[in-house]
C-alpha cells in the first residue's frame, strides 16, 4: 500500500506559512524520499498563534513554542515524512533582540534537527535562508561560491543554520535543503519588523491610497521574488531528488534585480501617474546599513539547473499582488 505522507509546517500562521499550507492541501501530493509522488494524508500546522481560515480534514492546527524541546517532541509524530521550517525572528527584530533571535533562529532549529536526527528514515527538511548571510565587498553578481560575511545578527543566525543543515544532511540524519530567499514582494497586510518590510510597503500602501515611507535611496538594488514564486519554490525545492544537489544543499534562489526607483516607476505604470507622490523618502541609517549589506543581484546558474524560476518583471509582481490580494 502507498502510505500517505505526514507533513509539518512551522511558522504556519505567518504569511508564507499560511500560503504554503493552502498550496500543499490544494496540490494533494508530494514526492517522498525516493522521488515517488504520494498523497498527503496529514498536515500539522505549528505556530505560537493558531492558523486561521483554512478548513481541511487533513489539517491539524497546533499552537505552542517551538523553542520548547519537550513540547516539540510531544507533537512531532514518529511517522513524519517532511518538515517545512519557516518559523523565525525577522531581521530587524533579531538585530534589536539578540537573545530572542538566537533562541528561535538557532537554538530551536538545532533542537528540531536533533529530534529529526533520531528518526528511522531521514526526514525531508525544507527551510529558508536569507541574502543577509552576505556582506562586505561583493561582486556585481553574487555566485553560490561567494564567502558568507553577514553584517547582522540575523544574517549570522541564518548562516549557522545553513551550515548545520548541510552537515546533518551530509551525515544522512536529515534530507535537507535550504532555499536562500530573495525579498518577497508584494506582501499583503501591515508592515512587520523585517528590514525589508518597506519593499512591500512602498507598493502596497500607495495602491490602497495610503502614504508610505521608504528608508533607503532610489538607487538601492533589491533581489526580489513574488509570493507566488516563493511558494512554488518551496514545493519545488522539496521535490528535488538527492542526486541533483551537485553543488550543495543551500541554494541561492532565482530572483529579479530591481532598484527602488525602478519599483516606483513600475508602480506608476500599473496603477497610474501620481501614485508615487504618496511615497516619502526618509533615510533610516539602521535600515540602510542592513539593506545595503545585502547583494542586489545573483548568478543563479545552480538554481536554474535545479529548475527554479523567477518573475519576468516587477510589473508582473505588482499585477500578481493586485490579482491575489488587492481585490
Amino acid at each position: 500500500m502507498n502510505k500517505k505522507l505526514t507533513l509539518v509546517v512551522t511558522g504556519a500562521a505567518g504569511f508564507l506559512g499560511s500560503q504554503l499550507v493552502k498550496a500543499l492541501l490544494q496540490r494533494e501530493t508530494l514526492a517522498d524520499n525516493h522521488g515517488i509522488p504520494r498523497e498527503i494524508g496529514k498536515l500539522i500546522a505549528i505556530d505560537r498563534v493558531a492558523l486561521q481560515g483554512i478548513k481541511d480534514s487533513r489539517l491539524d492546527v497546533v499552537t505552542g513554542d517551538i523553542s520548547d524541546g519537550e513540547w516539540l517532541k510531544s507533537i512531532l509524530p514518529a511517522t513524519v515524512d517532511s518538515v517545512f521550517h519557516l518559523a523565525a525572528i525577522v531581521s530587524s527584530q533579531a538585530e534589536q533582540d539578540f537573545d530572542l533571535g538566537m533562541h528561535i533562529n538557532v537554538d530551536a532549529f538545532r533542537q528540531l534537527l536533533e529530534l529529526l536526527r533520531h528518526r528511522a528514515d531521514p526526514v525531508k527538511l525544507v527551510t529558508t535562508s536569507s541574502v543577509a548571510v552576505f556582506g562586505g565587498c561583493l561582486p556585481a553578481k553574487v555566485t553560490d561560491r561567494e564567502v558568507w560575511m553577514p553584517q547582522s545578527s540575523y544574517g549570522t543566525q541564518k548562516a549557522i543554520c545553513d551550515l548545520l543543515l548541510a552537515d546533518y544532511s551530509r551525515r544522512g540524519w536529515v534530507n535537507g535543503r535550504s532555499l536562500r530567499m530573495p525579498t518577497i514582494v508584494v506582501r499583503p497586510g501591515r508592515p512587520n519588523m523585517a528590514a525589508s518590510s518597506f519593499a512591500s510597503g512602498i507598493i502596497r500602501e500607495p495602491i490602497h491610497g495610503e502614504p508610505a515611507v521608504c528608508p533607503v535611496s532610489r538607487d538601492t538594488p533589491l533581489w526580489l521574488l513574488s509570493p507566488r514564486k516563493a511558494i512554488e519554490a518551496l514545493i519545488h525545492g522539496h521535490d528535488i531528488e538527492d542526486s541533483e544537489f551537485t553543488q550543495g544543499r543551500v541554494i541561492n534562489l532565482t530572483g529579479l534585480s530591481v532598484t527602488v526607483g525602478q519599483m516606483v516607476t513600475a508602480l506608476a505604470q500599473v496603477v497610474g501617474s501620481g501614485v508615487e507622490e504618496k511615497i516619502a523618502f526618509v533615510p533610516d541609517a539602521t535600515i540602510e546599513r542592513i539593506v545595503n549589506s545585502w547583494p542586489g543581484d545573483f548568478d543563479t546558474r545552480y538554481a536554474n539547473e535545479l529548475g527554479f524560476t523567477a518573475n519576468d518583471s516587477f510589473t508582473q509582481m505588482i499585477e500578481e499582488y493586485l490579482a491575489d490580494y488587492a481585490s
